[in-house]
């Protein structure tokens, strides 16, 4: 089976600027994928990369075997659809209620009729826990909830593979856990490949099958292993992310 993501010698950066350098990686089908790194290592920049938001100085990425690198304006289109992604601050329309932000892009990209697509967006909630607040606005849910719901919304097209970006950041560690066991959850029944950037070592240890470490020292990968093989890793440049952060979640079980 290929793998659900290829990079091969990826450079990421702005004008003049070098930020990432010869990235090679794979991200394989079903596997939840999370990107950490210090401060200014580039995890966002390799986000927004692997989206398609800008494009490389160099290199290639291969989305379920087709090339997003310079792609045509339909071959572009297609692989897009093939994503969904969760931003940082949620992105919902906050003039929207939640079944109408996941009902927004079911009626932009899919032939379905009204009927369907409501039946469909309110499906979508009860994946994330929320269909008793589909006609709530954003403003009147917790960041908890805002967060499910943006899931919901990414997931609303039937991605083959799920981009969220620090879905625990401003999360308490009790929303922060749940939050944990539902990217788990999805990543177990959906079949959904999952890549997560984040800085939160109780997430990663609890979510992630692998981890990719950026080190903004190298511009690019300083180790690609499991969570637990991180955390017991003799390079010190990885044992001091993974032991000078915070200590794990109270009722989390810790890679440490």
């Amino acid at each position: 089976m290929q793998p659900a993501i290829q990079v091969r010698g990826l450079s990421c950066g702005w004008g003049e600027r070098l930020i990432l350098r010869e990235l090679d990686f794979d991200i394989q089908v079903g596997e939840v994928v999370t990107i950490l790194g210090g401060s200014g290592c580039g995890k966002s920049t390799l986000l927004k990369h692997l989206i398609g938001l800008y494009p490389p100085l160099a290199g290639s990425i291969l989305i379920q075997g087709n090339e997003l690198v310079g792609a045509d304006n339909q071959a572009r289109e297609q692989i897009l659809r093939m994503i969904g992604v969760m931003y940082q601050s949620g992105a919902l329309f906050g003039s929207l209620s939640i079944l109408d932000n996941i009902k927004l892009p079911l009626g932009s990209f899919s032939p379905l009729d009204p009927a369907a697509i409501d039946t469909l967006a309110r499906l979508k909630l009860r994946l994330v826990g929320l269909e008793e607040f589909a006609d709530f606005y954003p403003a009147e849910l917790s960041g908890g909830m805002q967060k499910r719901a943006a899931i919901a919304r990414a997931m609303a097209l039937d991605p083959q593979i799920l981009f969220l970006d620090e879905p625990s950041a401003g999360l308490d560690p009790v929303t922060s856990a749940e939050l944990d066991q539902l990217i788990r959850r999805l990543a177990e029944t959906q079949g959904v490949t999952i890549v997560v950037v984040t800085h939160e070592l109780a997430s990663i240890a609890a979510i992630a099958d692998r981890a990719i470490m950026l080190d903004k020292s190298i511009q690019g990968i300083l180790a690609i292993d499991t969570p637990a093989a991180l955390a017991a890793a003799s390079d010190p440049r990885v044992a001091h992310f993974f032991h000078a952060a915070r200590p794990a979640r109270a009722g989390t079980a810790s890679v440490l």
